[in-house]
Parts: structure tokens; C-alpha cells; sequence
């Protein structure tokens, strides 16, 4: 989703250089930062005789803003569940169906006929994880399984929070903090979770993507955050933990497509049905450190990982999840009005 960190958005990276100027085919990746393993890349480069560049942004907007204007020279995008029925809707991906490719069998059944994409006509998965808190717990002894550590926050927190400037993420969270439904149309609701977000914003430091380095040096002590980025901020500085809000948090999943202007499209569907071999699966898995779709990837896993904690929901807080879908129209367009507002 979600949802990458450190950005370096519109930035082409050239993963690997092991082939010629004039290999057999070429391969461009749009995707979120740092969510792109290199070494899955120089592996697809060598099976397949394909030079592949990876270029990065840091949203969902950006990335779809990116897509509409044309002439933008991907082949595969990687959006978040909540924003492929736009895409599909504005026409901007081949029907490539994924469910007819070899390696589709290893999609794990609850993935595999999904609302988003109903029969998986268009994507693939790539990533799983969920949206919650994460907390410096050497400064913060309470709670760790409530937003209140960003919507009320004890004083020893106050100054020194992250907000991800991720709007659903955001605004869903505090919605769910009032007491309400993501994607409500009430509008006590929304007021009640716009003022909730008005009135704890001065306890905040940023509403960024904060560098990794500002949480492992402990300029900053908590944020609304994904699971798999607090993973590899408490591999550094094991005083990290993740919390998933009583009051609701969301669960997501990012997914691999291929543009409908796409130019290299026989290897940008070689690409998709390559990340569904499980072993490839399990290096996207160890790079980003989130859960993907794919059957047999756990033996391929980094042992720790199936076990972490913010791979594994306390069973207690499993009815808070809510899957992040998208807002009707008008709801969003509310979202956009609190967002703006908020981040003035």
C-alpha cells in the first residue's frame, strides 16, 4: 500500500546491468518504493533474456496521476486492491487474464476469486500486510493495540509521531477511532473523525514518509505504519513494536498488473506469471517483509518470518481488520476535503 518508505518517486532505477544494451526483450516496472527485490529482478533477467528498469513513486496517486497523463512508458504498475476497480474502470489495464497462466494454480483459494477483481482478469498478487500503529515500547509502556497512541497520545509520545501522508490509511484509522465504518457517508461520522484528526495533529512531528533512520535513531517514537515496514525498522532497533488498533485497522493487498498501453507485453505477462512461482513469491516476501498469495512460498521464506508479529494478527483482534475497498465517489470526495484540510 501501501504503501513503500523512503521514496525515491519518478526516480528510474536500473535494477541490474548483467545484460547488453540490445538484450532479447525489455521490461519497465512502475511500483512503490523499496517493494521491487533486486534479486528477483536479476533472476526473471536471466531466465528470460529481458533487460528490466524499475522505477519508483511513492502513492497511489501519484502513481495513477502518472498512468492517465500518457506517454509514460510502463509496462506494469503494482496498486493497492482499493484502487484496481478505478483502474479498471478508466480503462488503464489489459485484460490479461492471470487466471489462464501456468502459475496461477498457486494462488491460495482466498486470493483467488477477490472483489477487486472478480476471476482475476487483470492481476496478480503481490504483497499482503495490514495498516496499524507502530510504537517505540523503551518510551511507551501502555497499550500498543489501540490508535489512541496517535489520536490521544500520552505525553511522553507528543512531538515525537509520524502520520504516513497516506490518506485511506489515515482517515479510515480515525474513523474507526470515532466509532465508525470505513467509507461511512454519515456525516456525524466524518465530522466527529475530522475533528478528532484536527485536534491531534499538534501532537504530531510530520505527516511524511519519514525515513527509516528517523525511527531506528529515535527522533521519532511512533507512527501510523505498515507491518511490513515495522519489521525492518525492529530487525534495527529492536525496541519497535507493531500494534493493531482494537478500535479497527486495515488489511490490504497489492497486486501486479499490466498497463493497457503497455509496449512489452508478452514479457510483462512472462513477469506475472513468474512472481506466482512460489520461490519468487518468497523472495518478495523477504524483501518487503509482508505475507504474499502464494502456496508453497513459506518453505522458501526466511525461517523469522512466517512467525513475526506483524505477520500474525492476535486472534482477539481479528474481527477490528476491515479490507480496504473504495469509497463511493462522494465519500472520497469528503476524504479529499478532510485530507486537504488536515494537511494544510
Amino acid at each position: 500500500m501501501k504503501y513503500a518508505y523512503r521514496l525515491a518517486a519518478s526516480t528510474a532505477l536500473l535494477v541490474s546491468v548483467g545484460f547488453p544494451a540490445l538484450a532479447e526483450g525489455q521490461l519497465n516496472i512502475y511500483n512503490f518504493g523499496l517493494y521491487t527485490p533486486p534479486d528477483l529482478i536479476k533472476k526473471f533477467e536471466q531466465a528470460y533474456d529481458v533487460k528490466v528498469s524499475v522505477t519508483e513513486y511513492d502513492s497511489n496517486e501519484t502513481a495513477m496521476a502518472k498512468i492517465e497523463a500518457g506517454g509514460h512508458g510502463f509496462d506494469i504498475v503494482i496498486p493497492s486492491a482499493s484502487v484496481v476497480p478505478i483502474y479498471i474502470e478508466k480503462g488503464l489495464l489489459l485484460k490479461s487474464e492471470p487466471s489462464q497462466m501456468s502459475n496461477f494454480k498457486n494462488v491460495n483459494a482466498e486470493w483467488v476469486d477477490v472483489d477487486w477483481d472478480a476471476g482475476r482478469h487483470y492481476t496478480v498478487p503481490w504483497v499482503w500486510g495490514t495498516t496499524g500503529v507502530m510504537v517505540n515500547t523503551k518510551i511507551y509502556k501502555g497499550d500498543i493495540n489501540t490508535s489512541a497512541v496517535i489520536f490521544d497520545p500520552p505525553e511522553e509520545l507528543k512531538g515525537k509521531i509520524n502520520v504516513v501522508p497516506s490518506m485511506n490509511d489515515v482517515i479510515d484509522m480515525a474513523i474507526g477511532y470515532v466509532g465508525g465504518q470505513p467509507c461511512t457517508d454519515d456525516k456525524t461520522v466524518l465530522k466527529a473523525a475530522r475533528d478528532k484528526l484536527m485536534a491531534a495533529k499538534p501532537s504530531w512531528a510530520s505527516i511524511d514518509y519519514a525515513s527509516f533512520e528517523k525511527f531506528i535513531k529515535e527522533d521519532l517514537q511512533a507512527s501510523v505504519f505498515w507491518s511490513g515496514a515495522t519489521m525492518r525498522i525492529r530487525a534495527e532497533n529492536p525496541g519497535f513494536a507493531y500494534g493493531y488498533p482494537k478500535e479497527g485497522y486495515a488489511l490490504w493487498q497489492d497486486n501486479a498488473a499490466i498497463l493497457a498501453d503497455a509496449k512489452n507485453v508478452e514479457n510483462a505477462k512472462l513477469f506475472l506469471n513468474f512472481i506466482m512461482d512460489p520461490e519468487n513469491a518468497a523472495l518478495i516476501s523477504n524483501y518487503t517483509r509482508y505475507g504474499n498469495a502464494i502456496t508453497g512460498s513459506e518453505k522458501f521464506m526466511d525461517p523469522e518470518l512466517p512467525k513475526a508479529p506483524e505477520m500474525n494478527i492476535p486472534p482477539e483482534l481479528k474481527s477490528a481488520a476491515h479490507f480496504q475497498v473504495t469509497c463511493p465517489a462522494d465519500v472520497q470526495q469528503i476524504y479529499t476535503k478532510i485530507w486537504t484540510e488536515l494537511t494544510k
